[in-house]
């Protein structure tokens, strides 16, 4: 209904001038417009957090909650890298735990929030030595490892705050760092508990290793990008013919590899075959080639032949024991047999280095060759590269290439573009080198670690099948790292035989001194201060020890808080019921979190697991500043407010990547606009409601309220139980059609009538109010777990007295005695017809008949049986679709008819009304508005 513009907060009666002219200030009850309840997010929000902070609101929430018994939820949070401010990633993922504590408080259980932080590894050494420009290697390692804690101690400073800045709440004050002594001690302990099961050892095999960063790298370390390789065909001499008698060296056939990686032929040992595959004996442009017989097209391709002369087809165990001549030395490799070769590209045969590939040091294992890296830790070839010696494998590459010209064995030379495993921090490719490191064996409990794996909810499903594939496929885990800034790998060398010193007694002695000084006390003590009085190695006796220098890889440290945290602070438990982290933590933290605890419990540790995506453009790129599309956490707040970047968390189905851009944000902010007047408009209607004195019993109030109550109690159901589910994009969709549909299009705009033109004290005016006011107590409650910043203006200024200084301390609303699914059911003939008026009253508008619905007289037709399920008369539906009158006809389907009406206006009400003329000394008012001024209500 169209109301003239008022500025009023008193309710105001009329008096008449002697001029004719009514002065109508103070005769309509107005909302308050004074209302506090403004924008400007970026400023209010800031106070709102520290009324938060100044009361102690987290606290006195778990405090009542341990009153009252309630049942404990443990959300564990994945620690986020202390290296730089939070981006949007690391904002979505913040956010959506706070969502789940609250929506678990709500329920009425105790849910702490412990957050923490990853303080160690090499991001943070890079970032040492890039800003202040050292080199580690000239410095002690204990001012190095000091100026690596300050960093890191600083940016968990920085993102406390920015986190707090985004509404969440939790242990701030003392959150968990994996630097801490007494996280540590339990690490280490964790580490020794592995010891004992049998699951680490120390061994040569080949491991992602970063020349840059001089260490080497988990799975979880490596990212896939393309990256372009040479792409080259070797001929390999044969030196002796096969087991079946075939004369291929007398012939001077060679073998033809194809490899990528021309680097890692120096450290060659043989030549692999597919056993149970065809191959071929063809001449190919000039020269004798053994390819296999499915790749033998392609390859003369390669060379601009069509179809090449086929000298004898075998079967690939034919080739077994054959001996070749390595193309670059004076020395025989073997022919070997493996299913792994593939038939998918390049000749059918495979160069075997078990020094520089997982598989190729398997396929060793299995021959017994040797394990040779000619590759030291900066990637430059060592003496045993020969004429290479000195080289970076990338420097050495053309002149490899240059050689195998030289010596006739290069077949063909290109380039391909193709996916290559990167360093996660300095973005370099990395090579497969041999090393000495420390592994978990996953081979000794994975059975174990899948069968966890089906004991967890995963939320989407599929994370199920993704880490399943990951833990299935997993041989062994790299736990060393060539790096200072870390916890130290707990063992000690033998100076007498080398022998590695690892066992319960020493494990347990370390933990000791680094739960009293922390794990700069390996750097700080000599061997012997470190290891208990009297040790000495079981194999020759020597009381003389020398520490390791590895430390523990990063996801070791991550994956040992189940057991750091939710076993040493008093307000979690072991498991915890949730872990949610974004999808890239199915082979991280998810993954390293399972394996340490099945490995020493046998248990996964935790009840589940929510899988979030990342945060992309709005043409669905990641962001990165390169790009130009990255948006930072605190440009959203400064210009939106926080509450508009948790509303879009909310829009979004999270399960997916979440698209971010300046047009989505403004989409956003609409829809909380529209969500912040509804409640204004409620919190304003009720400025002279005083719950304990004018409410209404429902069995009293009036049936549009009663249907309003009704709908708002399905709400709270629909709500209540996604939010359960953790389904948060259900509530955002489900409260703004509330609010824009049932309310602000429709029940608040019927009820202004009533609210602002019938006396204060009436008994419509205070069913009204009373709806209202119920309708708030359950939005502001909806609204909390999200829009944290206005659900507490909105709480702080609901009249009457409240259950609790916060709405944050409260719980869910209870709606049941409003719920009424066949009232709801009535009403939707009513909406059905109200669509076909509002059709009627547009074209009505569009031809010039009418200014607005208040003037349109309503014939309506509709089958009768329709007409009776309207459940309302003339008068109440006119009320309802805010036009001077209706009048309702059995017809054979919907049709409406619009006419002006001749009825004069009310100038207090500006409805259409009959009487209105005909009360005497009220010429202008209609009967209700007249009896209301006279009254003085």
């Amino acid at each position: 209904m169209h109301r003239p513009t008022q500025t009023s907060t008193t309710k105001q009666t009329e008096t008449a001038g002697g001029n004719g002219k009514a002065d109508w200030s103070r005769t309509v009850l107005t909302p308050r417009t004074a209302f506090p309840m403004k924008a400007d997010l970026p400023r209010r929000e800031p106070e709102i957090e520290r009324f938060w902070q100044e009361h102690r609101l987290y606290d006195k929430l778990q405090q009542m909650r341990r009153q009252e018994g309630a049942p404990l939820f443990v959300l564990h949070d994945g620690p986020p890298y202390a290296n730089g401010n939070i981006h949007l990633g690391t904002a979505l993922n913040k956010i959506l735990k706070d969502f789940i504590v609250r929506v678990r408080s709500m329920e009425g259980m105790r849910a702490p929030y412990v957050p923490g932080w990853d303080t160690h590894g090499m991001p943070i050494e890079h970032e040492v030595i890039r800003r202040h420009r050292i080199d580690r290697h000239q410095m002690s390692v204990l001012e190095f490892r000091r100026r690596c804690r300050e960093y890191a101690l600083h940016f968990v400073d920085i993102q406390r705050e920015e986190f707090r800045r985004l509404g969440v709440w939790g242990e701030w004050e003392r959150p968990y760092l994996t630097l801490e002594p007494a996280y540590e001690a339990r690490q280490v302990e964790l580490f020794g508990e592995m010891v004992e099961r049998g699951y680490i050892y120390r061994g040569l095999k080949p491991v992602y290793w970063c020349p840059r960063c001089e260490t080497a790298l988990a799975e979880a370390e490596v990212e896939y990008r393309d990256h372009e390789s040479p792409s080259i065909y070797v001929a390999f001499p044969f030196k002796d013919g096969s087991g079946a008698g075939l004369d291929l060296a007398a012939a001077g056939a060679s073998m033809l590899i194809w490899t990528t990686t021309p680097w890692t032929l120096p450290a060659n040992q043989a030549v692999a075959v597919h056993p149970d595959h065809p191959y071929v004996w063809a001449r190919i442009a000039g020269r004798d080639l053994v390819v296999a017989e499915t790749r033998l097209a392609s390859v003369a391709a390669l060379a601009g032949e069509g179809a090449p002369a086929v000298v004898r087809r075998l079967k690939g165990f034919e080739l077994l024991g054959a001996t070749l001549m390595h193309p670059l030395e004076a020395r025989e490799v073997p022919v070997v047999g493996d299913d792994m070769v593939s038939m998918e590209q390049g000749s059918g045969a495979v160069h075997i280095a078990p020094g520089h590939g997982q598989e190729d040091y398997e396929v060793g294992l299995r021959y017994q060759l040797p394990v040779v890296t000619p590759v030291d830790d900066h990637g430059r070839f060592t003496e045993l590269a020969g004429p290479y010696a000195g080289l970076g494998v990338d420097e050495a590459t053309p002149i490899i290439l240059r050689d195998l010209e030289s010596r006739h064995r290069l077949f063909h030379s290109g380039l391909t573009t193709h996916q290559y495993p990167h360093c996660w921090r300095c973005k370099g490719p990395v090579i497969f080198r041999a090393t000495e490191q420390w592994f978990a064996s996953v081979d000794g409990f994975r059975r174990q670690a899948l069968a966890a794996i089906d004991q967890v909810q995963w939320v989407p499903s599929w994370g199920r099948d993704r880490i399943r594939r990951m833990v299935a496929d997993r041989h062994d885990w790299c736990i060393s790292r060539q790096r200072t800034w870390g916890v130290p790998i707990p063992v000690f060398y033998c100076e007498g035989c080398g022998r590695p010193l690892i066992d319960r007694r020493t494990i347990q002695a370390v933990a000791a001194v680094f739960a009293r000084e922390g794990s700069d006390a390996w750097f700080a003590h000599e061997a012997e201060e470190l290891l208990p009085p009297g040790t000495r190695c079981p194999e020759c006796g020597s009381s003389r020890f020398a520490k390791g220098t590895d430390t523990m890889d990063v996801w070791f440290d991550s994956g040992s808080s189940h057991e750091a945290v939710l076993t040493q602070r008093e307000e979690l438990r072991w498991p915890a019921d949730l872990y949610l982290e974004g999808t890239d933590q199915h082979r991280g933290w998810f993954q390293s979190s399972l394996l340490t605890a099945v490995a020493t419990r046998g248990q996964p540790p935790y009840r589940a697991v929510v899988t979030h995506g990342f945060v992309v453009d709005a043409q669905g790129r990641a962001m990165h500043k390169s790009l130009g599309n990255a948006v930072a956490p605190q440009e959203v707040i400064d210009r939106y407010g926080a509450d508009v970047l948790r509303l879009l968390v909310a829009s979004s189905d999270y399960r997916e990547d979440v698209r971010v851009s300046t047009g989505i944000l403004d989409q956003v902010a609409d829809a909380y606009r529209r969500i912040r007047n509804t409640l204004r408009f409620l919190l304003g209607s009720l400025f002279d409601f005083d719950p304990a004195q004018h409410q209404v019993p429902l069995e009293r109030m009036q049936e549009l309220d009663r249907w309003a109550l009704a709908r708002t109690a399905d709400l709270a159901e629909r709500c209540v139980g996604a939010y359960g589910r953790y389904e948060f994009h259900v509530p955002y969709h489900e409260i703004l059609r509330f609010c824009t549909v049932d309310m602000g299009g429709f029940y608040l705009d019927v009820l202004k009538d009533r609210l602002y033109c019938d006396a204060a004290g009436s008994l419509s005016r205070r069913s009204a109010q009373t709806a209202l006011y119920h309708v708030l107590q359950v939005l502001v409650r909806l609204i909390a777990p999200i829009l944290v910043h206005t659900a507490e203006e909105v709480w702080q200024h609901v009249p009457g007295p409240k259950e609790a200084e916060s709405v944050h301390l409260t719980r869910w609303p209870e709606t049941a005695r409003w719920r009424d699914p066949e009232r709801l059911a009535r009403m939707e003939p009513f909406f059905e017809l109200r669509r076909q008026v509002m059709r009627a009253l547009e074209q009505a508008r569009g031809e010039d008949r009418i200014s607005t619905s208040l003037q349109a007289e309503l014939i309506v037709e509709a089958p009768a049986r329709l007409l009776e399920s309207l459940g309302a008369g003339p008068e109440t539906l006119s009320a309802w679709l805010m036009v001077a009158s209706v009048t309702l006809r059995p017809g054979a389907d919907w049709h409406v008819e619009v006419e002006p009406t001749l009825a004069a206006k009310c100038q207090r009400c500006w409805r259409y009304v009959p009487s209105v003329g005909e009360i005497p000394g009220r010429p202008d008012l209609c009967e209700r508005c007249a009896e209301v001024v006279a009254s003085g209500a």
